[in-house]
Parts: C-alpha cells; structure tokens; sequence
C-alpha cells in the first residue's frame, strides 16, 4: 500500500490560535508523524484581546500536560468563577452567570424546578445563594477544589483570565520543545495547484516559497487561505448581533483581583472588564450604526479603574462565520473560519473545539469529501448554538434607552432559540440540546438574569412536600455559604501559588 499519511503541516499565523494548533499538533501526532512549521511575520500584529475563557481550558492544558501553576505565572493570569452582567436586563440592574451548578437535583428532578417553586411564593433569596461560584465572587475568593466529601468545596468549576500575547509566547516555546519549527515571514501570495485547486505553497516576501501537504490558516480576520485564496465565502449574523466594532485599551489594577469577569452594557453595546495580575484588560464592544468610534473611546476611557497603559485599539469585525472552514487541504482556525463577540468567552473554546473536531477527522492526502462535509456541519452547529446564546443577553432585555436596545429587543430571532425563550416562560424549564457548550444552569443563570420570569414552575417538582422542600433548600444554601466563608482571598491563593 502506499504511504498517504500527512507528512508536512503549515500553520499560516501565530497569535493564540496559531500556536494552540501547534502545540495540539505537536502533542498528538509526536515529533515523527508530520513536519509542523509555523509562519508568522512580526509586522503583523495579534488581535490579542481573547483574555478571559470557560472551565473547558482546564481540559486543553491537561491535554498537553501544563502545570497549571506554571501556565498561570507565566501568563501573569488569574482564576475566573464566572461573568457578572450589569446593565443588561434594565440599567442598574446586575446578575452573575456561575460556572458550576446551582444546588442539586434531588429525586430526579432539577433544582431549578425546586428554586422557581419557593421563588414564586416569595420564599426564595436571589439564586446565586445556590451557587459557590457566585457565593465566592462576591467576596473575592477563590480555591481549587479539595476531596472534602459531599461538601461543595469537592467540586469547584473554574477558567482563567490571562495575558493572550503571554499565552502564545508560552505555548510557543512549548511547541518548539516538541519539534515545531518557526519561519518568520511575511506571506505575499498563495499558490494553488492547477489540477484540482488545492494549495500548493504560500510565497514569503523574500520570494521563497513554503509547500505543505495540510495548512491551517490562522490568519484570522483576513481568511488569508481559506478566503482570500479558495473563496470559502462568509455568513454574516449581525442582524442577530449587530456589534461590529470593539475598542480595547489596557489599564492599571487598583483593587482586589477580582475572580471574575464583569461585562457592563452601555447605550450601544457592552464593556468587558478583565483582571490580571500585571493589569486589567478592558474593551468596548459597539455598533457603529448607533455610535461613533470617538464616543465609544470616550465611554470605555471614563470607565476605567485605573490609568490607561496604553492608546485605545480599534479592532472592526463582522459577526459569523466562514461557510465552509475546512476546504480542500485548508483548515481554518480562530477568527479566519469565524467570529463571535467575547459575551461568553467563547472564542478560544472554538479553537479548542476546532482542533478537538479536526483531529477526529484527520485526514490523509486524499481528503475525504466525506470528513471534510461531516467537519463543516457540525463546526457550523457549534457556531450557530453559541450564537443563540449570545442573542439571549440582546434581545431578552427591559431597556428601552436607545435605539440599539430598541432594535436588540425586537429584532427577530432565530426559531431554535424562540423555542427556547418559550418553553422557559411557560414552567422555567432550560434545557441542554444534544452537544451545545452551554448547559441547562447556563442557559437557567441567563434567561432568569435578563429578568424572564416563567408564569409557573414546574409541575413535577410539587411530588416533594413543601416543607421538606423549604428544609433541603435551607441546608444546601447554608453548606455553600459555609463552603464559600472557607475559600481564601483570590489574591492570596495567587500568591501562594502562582504570583508571576
């Protein structure tokens, strides 16, 4: 038989994306699989604003075996318990989106159900007295779970915060270590084989050319590859998430860190608020149609903690996602194969998703039309999922303050959430489809946060006798509590830790 295998891969761009494929690669396939380069010109800058992440980041670093200590010193990073939201359901108003769950099911029946059945008796505090998560950020605390039994200290979902230009430098040397090779170059020209249309090479500025049997283009917004050369094509969402342009600007930490990411929305859009432990990162996420550039600079500038580190960057972009991410011999990662605002911080997950798909599908040199379509479609349902989720924060909201909001709570939306919206304020029932990233508490933290209230709960949930209802929810409440006066000060634990 002969030999079909992948021999030599080339990943078009560094950044984040670029170097988690090569240490993905590099991890999986061994130093005698393939020949992984990666190209990169200095000239050319990193988005670098994808700073904040979800608890699946803890599985890719397992992955390829990091030290967690290490990755987050290294990145001068901090630990994350989840997102609070302020503004987003009527100005002044605030919620918390924990990682982790609320609770327990108890006798096959959510907790959720239990929670809305006291709640709408007047019985029930705010639902983050359920949640760890929720209980320790507001205090500043954090801890990674310890194997204390039952108690929820034995159980503590968490992400990072970290300096994304730090995080490729760090993966960096790590793919080096396994083999990788890195060529410096500006890339001037894509060459494609004449015969069926699969790129051949990609020219560098000095005229040299780089031939490979796979490229990955992370390239990001530009689509160098997959759309520049192969016309991979591109749906655009912003009539869901009409968002298009992002300022961002470094500041300097003047408090606790705090173990969370705040994201506070404005007239026209939202504000992130990231802290690490060098700095805090900040953005302005907006829609040009409802606010200039000048303005928005000037809302994210007068609402910093600290003195800026930096000047503002503007970085445009348009909501969606390539049509097709894999064409041909070209894989497209990151923002090349497309792009969803950080609401959620979702962005590095799709990579890590992408990789993790890709590598289900690997293909040899024939490229199975087959794999390639399988890959397509479900990438494709990946983006769509999270994008209904997003919708959510917009379009589930009271503010009538501005043109943007008005637009955002009127607009159509997409049926499979419709649906969701609906089954929710009928019983308060939230569901996880099939693979979707978020889960039933995500969906249950949001659609209540952005002030949906469900006309009853669930009928179920009444088998279990009111009083002996009041009594667990009583004593599960007090062991989080408990739990959370426990934890030490975020700062603390980093320091103890992993202090850069």
């Amino acid at each position: 038989m002969t030999d079909r295998n992948i021999r030599s891969i080339l990943i078009v761009g560094g950044g984040t994306a670029g170097w988690m494929t090569a240490a993905t690669l590099s991890r999986i396939l061994g130093p005698d699989y393939a020949k992984i380069t990666l190209v990169e010109s200095d000239e050319i800058g990193i988005i670098g604003v994808g700073e904040a992440t979800i608890p699946q980041m803890a599985t890719f670093n397992r992955m390829l075996g990091l030290d967690e200590d290490q990755f987050v010193r290294e990145t001068k990073g901090s630990f994350k318990l989840g997102i609070q939201f302020v503004n987003w359901g009527r100005a002044g108003h605030r919620y918390f989106h924990p990682f982790g769950k609320y609770g327990l099911d108890m006798k096959g029946v959510s907790f959720h159900a239990y929670y809305l059945r006291l709640r709408q008796l007047g019985e029930a505090p705010d639902v983050d007295e359920w949640s760890l998560q929720a209980m320790a950020a507001r205090d500043d605390k954090f801890m990674r779970a310890i194997d204390a039994g039952n108690s929820p200290l034995s159980d503590i979902a968490y992400a990072y915060h970290f300096d994304a230009g730090l995080y490729a430098k760090f993966l960096r040397r790590y793919a080096e270590d396994k083999g990788v090779t890195r060529r410096e170059g500006k890339i001037v020209d894509v060459k494609l084989r004449s015969e069926d249309g699969f790129v051949q090479s990609v020219q560098l500025e000095d005229g040299s050319h780089l031939e490979a049997d796979l490229f990955i283009d992370c390239s990001g917004f530009r689509g160098l590859i997959i759309e520049q050369a192969l016309k991979a094509g591109y749906t655009d969402w912003s009539q869901y998430l009409p968002c298009n342009r992002a300022i961002a600007v470094p500041c300097a930490s003047v408090d606790a860190w705090t173990p969370y990411t705040r994201s506070t929305a404005h007239t026209a859009g939202w504000q992130w608020r990231i802290p690490l432990q060098h700095r805090i990162g900040n953005g302005h996420v907006f829609c040009s149609d409802y606010m200039s550039d000048d303005e928005a600079t000037a809302i994210l500038m007068s609402n910093l903690d600290g003195e800026p580190l930096a000047d503002p960057r503007t970085v445009p972009f348009k909501t969606g996602h390539r049509n097709r991410m894999w064409v041909k011999n070209c894989v497209a990662m990151g923002l090349s194969g497309g792009f969803l605002e950080p609401l959620e911080s979702t962005s590095i997950w799709l990579i890590q998703s992408g990789l993790s798909r890709f590598l289900t599908m690997f293909p040899d040199r024939d490229f199975n039309q087959a794999d390639i379509d399988r890959y397509n479609r479900i990438m494709q349902t990946d983006y769509e999922e999270i994008r209904d989720f997003l919708v959510l924060h917009y379009h589930a909201t009271e503010r009538t303050d501005s043109p943007f909001w008005d637009y955002c709570r009127t607009m159509e939306i997409p049926e499979r959430l419709a649906e969701k919206m609906r089954v929710f304020r009928t019983h308060g029932r939230a569901f996880r489809e099939n693979e979707e990233l978020f889960n039933d508490t995500s969906w249950f933290a949001v659609m209540l946060g952005q002030l949906m209230e469900p006309a009853s709960h669930d009928p179920v949930a009444d088998v279990m006798p009111l009083a002996e209802t009041r009594e667990r929810l009583a004593h599960i409440r007090e062991a989080i509590a408990n739990s959370a006066d426990y934890m030490p000060k975020h700062r603390d634990f980093i320091r103890e830790h992993c202090a850069a």
